[in-house]
Protein backbone atom coordinates (compact mmCIF):
# COMPACT_ATOMS: atom_id res chain seq x y z
CA UNK A 1 0.00 0.00 0.00
CA UNK A 2 1.05 3.62 -0.64
CA UNK A 3 0.00 6.75 0.38
CA UNK A 4 0.47 9.77 -1.48
CA UNK A 5 -0.84 13.51 -1.04
CA UNK A 6 -0.22 16.90 -2.20
CA UNK A 7 -0.59 19.02 0.82
CA UNK A 8 0.95 18.32 4.08
CA UNK A 9 -1.54 15.83 6.41
CA UNK A 10 -1.63 13.85 9.82
CA UNK A 11 -2.57 10.83 8.63
CA UNK A 12 -3.18 8.17 11.32
CA UNK A 13 -1.66 4.57 9.89
CA UNK A 14 -2.22 1.39 11.94
CA UNK A 15 -1.73 -1.91 11.48
CA UNK A 16 -3.86 -5.09 12.42
CA UNK A 17 -4.43 -8.45 12.87
CA UNK A 18 -7.21 -11.14 12.56
CA UNK A 19 -10.31 -10.35 10.56
CA UNK A 20 -10.02 -6.85 10.83
CA UNK A 21 -8.83 -4.57 8.00
CA UNK A 22 -4.74 -4.89 7.35
CA UNK A 23 -3.98 -1.34 7.61
CA UNK A 24 -6.37 1.08 8.46
CA UNK A 25 -5.74 5.09 7.54
CA UNK A 26 -7.24 7.88 9.58
CA UNK A 27 -7.04 11.25 8.31
CA UNK A 28 -6.55 14.00 11.34
CA UNK A 29 -7.30 17.26 10.72
CA UNK A 30 -4.43 20.18 10.43
CA UNK A 31 -3.74 22.41 13.88
CA UNK A 32 -3.92 25.37 11.71
CA UNK A 33 -7.77 23.89 9.96
CA UNK A 34 -5.98 24.33 6.60
CA UNK A 35 -7.32 21.31 4.02
CA UNK A 36 -5.44 18.29 3.74
CA UNK A 37 -6.03 14.79 1.61
CA UNK A 38 -4.57 11.49 1.74
CA UNK A 39 -4.79 9.52 -1.49
CA UNK A 40 -4.36 5.27 -0.82
CA UNK A 41 -3.23 3.16 -3.56
CA UNK A 42 -2.93 -0.22 -3.52
CA UNK A 43 -0.68 -2.14 -5.98
CA UNK A 44 0.06 1.40 -7.98
CA UNK A 45 -3.64 2.06 -8.76
CA UNK A 46 -5.48 5.03 -6.34
CA UNK A 47 -8.21 3.34 -4.42
CA UNK A 48 -9.27 6.25 -1.99
CA UNK A 49 -8.96 9.74 -1.29
CA UNK A 50 -9.41 10.61 2.12
CA UNK A 51 -10.14 14.68 1.98
CA UNK A 52 -12.49 14.99 5.30
CA UNK A 53 -10.68 15.08 8.83
CA UNK A 54 -11.55 11.99 10.54
CA UNK A 55 -12.24 10.08 7.18
CA UNK A 56 -10.88 6.32 7.40
CA UNK A 57 -10.16 4.00 4.74
CA UNK A 58 -9.87 0.30 5.84
CA UNK A 59 -7.66 -1.66 3.75
CA UNK A 60 -8.75 -5.58 3.87
CA UNK A 61 -6.69 -6.72 0.42
CA UNK A 62 -5.25 -4.73 -2.79
CA UNK A 63 -8.42 -4.73 -4.17
CA UNK A 64 -10.74 -4.17 -1.11
CA UNK A 65 -10.55 -0.98 0.56
CA UNK A 66 -13.27 0.52 2.53
CA UNK A 67 -13.87 4.24 3.48
CA UNK A 68 -16.35 5.66 6.13
CA UNK A 69 -16.89 9.08 7.82
CA UNK A 70 -15.48 8.98 11.66
CA UNK A 71 -16.06 11.69 13.66
CA UNK A 72 -13.31 13.33 16.80
CA UNK A 73 -14.89 11.53 19.23
CA UNK A 74 -14.38 8.18 17.24
CA UNK A 75 -11.18 8.68 16.63
CA UNK A 76 -10.18 9.72 19.91
CA UNK A 77 -11.55 6.71 21.77
CA UNK A 78 -9.92 4.38 19.08
CA UNK A 79 -6.85 5.84 18.93
CA UNK A 80 -6.34 8.51 21.93
CA UNK A 81 -3.16 6.48 23.18
CA UNK A 82 -1.53 6.45 19.86
CA UNK A 83 -2.58 10.18 19.33
CA UNK A 84 -1.18 11.28 23.01
CA UNK A 85 2.16 9.64 22.34
CA UNK A 86 2.40 12.00 19.11
CA UNK A 87 4.68 15.28 19.08
CA UNK A 88 3.53 18.14 19.70
CA UNK A 89 2.55 20.55 16.38
CA UNK A 90 5.52 22.67 14.94
CA UNK A 91 5.69 26.48 16.04
CA UNK A 92 6.22 28.91 13.41
CA UNK A 93 6.92 32.53 14.24
CA UNK A 94 7.94 35.59 11.85
CA UNK A 95 10.11 38.31 13.47
CA UNK A 96 10.66 41.74 11.82
CA UNK A 97 13.64 43.72 11.23
CA UNK A 98 14.29 47.19 10.73
CA UNK A 99 16.02 48.34 7.37
CA UNK A 100 19.38 47.18 6.20
CA UNK A 101 20.00 45.94 9.79
CA UNK A 102 19.99 42.93 12.29
CA UNK A 103 17.80 44.86 14.80
CA UNK A 104 14.06 43.88 15.03
CA UNK A 105 11.31 46.00 15.03
CA UNK A 106 10.00 47.26 18.16
CA UNK A 107 7.06 45.03 17.58
CA UNK A 108 9.15 42.13 16.86
CA UNK A 109 11.07 42.37 19.87
CA UNK A 110 8.06 42.52 21.91
CA UNK A 111 6.72 39.02 20.13
CA UNK A 112 10.12 37.59 20.55
CA UNK A 113 9.13 36.91 24.45
CA UNK A 114 6.48 35.21 23.84
CA UNK A 115 8.52 32.95 20.62
CA UNK A 116 11.09 32.03 23.35
CA UNK A 117 8.54 31.12 26.28
CA UNK A 118 6.83 28.74 23.71
CA UNK A 119 10.03 27.44 22.56
CA UNK A 120 10.97 26.91 26.55
CA UNK A 121 8.29 24.22 26.86
CA UNK A 122 10.15 22.06 23.72
CA UNK A 123 13.13 20.77 25.84
CA UNK A 124 15.18 19.21 23.83
CA UNK A 125 13.35 20.02 20.58
CA UNK A 126 15.25 21.61 17.02
CA UNK A 127 15.28 25.75 16.47
CA UNK A 128 16.11 26.55 12.86
CA UNK A 129 16.16 30.10 12.66
CA UNK A 130 16.29 31.33 9.01
CA UNK A 131 16.75 35.33 7.59
CA UNK A 132 15.08 36.53 4.83
CA UNK A 133 15.61 40.48 3.45
CA UNK A 134 13.74 42.73 0.77
CA UNK A 135 15.31 43.51 -2.54
CA UNK A 136 16.93 46.39 -1.49
CA UNK A 137 20.88 46.01 -2.21
CA UNK A 138 22.71 43.64 -4.49
CA UNK A 139 22.79 40.35 -3.59
CA UNK A 140 25.89 39.12 -1.83
CA UNK A 141 24.79 42.03 0.58
CA UNK A 142 21.41 40.81 1.10
CA UNK A 143 22.70 37.39 1.13
CA UNK A 144 25.18 38.45 4.46
CA UNK A 145 22.45 40.45 5.98
CA UNK A 146 20.00 37.57 5.93
CA UNK A 147 22.69 35.79 7.65
CA UNK A 148 23.33 38.26 10.55
CA UNK A 149 19.45 38.69 11.22
CA UNK A 150 19.59 34.74 11.82
CA UNK A 151 22.13 34.82 14.26
CA UNK A 152 21.28 37.53 15.63
CA UNK A 153 17.89 35.78 16.96
CA UNK A 154 20.13 32.33 17.34
CA UNK A 155 21.96 34.33 20.08
CA UNK A 156 18.81 35.51 21.87
CA UNK A 157 18.10 32.15 21.68
CA UNK A 158 21.53 31.14 23.45
CA UNK A 159 21.59 34.04 25.69
CA UNK A 160 17.98 32.54 27.22
CA UNK A 161 19.93 29.09 27.93
CA UNK A 162 19.05 27.14 25.23
CA UNK A 163 21.22 24.71 23.82
CA UNK A 164 23.68 26.44 20.72
CA UNK A 165 23.63 22.76 19.17
CA UNK A 166 19.61 23.16 19.25
CA UNK A 167 19.73 26.25 17.31
CA UNK A 168 20.43 26.36 13.51
CA UNK A 169 20.62 29.59 11.35
CA UNK A 170 20.77 30.14 7.51
CA UNK A 171 20.43 33.34 5.48
CA UNK A 172 18.77 33.23 2.50
CA UNK A 173 18.72 36.86 0.90
CA UNK A 174 16.21 37.68 -1.59
CA UNK A 175 15.76 34.82 -2.55
CA UNK A 176 12.21 33.36 -0.60
CA UNK A 177 10.26 36.61 -0.29
CA UNK A 178 6.57 36.43 1.32
CA UNK A 179 5.58 39.45 -1.21
CA UNK A 180 7.15 39.13 -4.37
CA UNK A 181 8.65 42.59 -5.13
CA UNK A 182 11.00 44.33 -8.64
CA UNK A 183 14.25 44.41 -7.64
CA UNK A 184 15.39 47.36 -5.18
CA UNK A 185 12.06 47.87 -3.74
CA UNK A 186 11.93 48.70 -0.21
CA UNK A 187 9.33 45.68 1.28
CA UNK A 188 9.11 45.68 5.49
CA UNK A 189 7.66 42.33 5.40
CA UNK A 190 9.96 40.60 3.48
CA UNK A 191 12.53 41.67 6.02
CA UNK A 192 12.10 39.12 8.11
CA UNK A 193 13.32 35.84 10.00
CA UNK A 194 10.99 32.89 10.22
CA UNK A 195 11.58 30.54 12.99
CA UNK A 196 10.98 26.80 13.39
CA UNK A 197 10.41 24.88 16.48
CA UNK A 198 9.61 21.41 17.02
Amino acid sequence: MRLGTGAALGALLLAAVGCAPATRVVLLPQADGSASAVIVETEGKQQAMLDQPHKEARVFSADNVRTRQSDPEAVERRYGELLAAAPPPVLRHTLHFNLGTAQLTDESLKKLQDVLEEAMQRPGGEIIITGHTDSLGDMRTNDALSLRRALAIREMFIDRGFDPQRVDAAGRGEREPLYPTADGVSEPRNRRAEIIVR
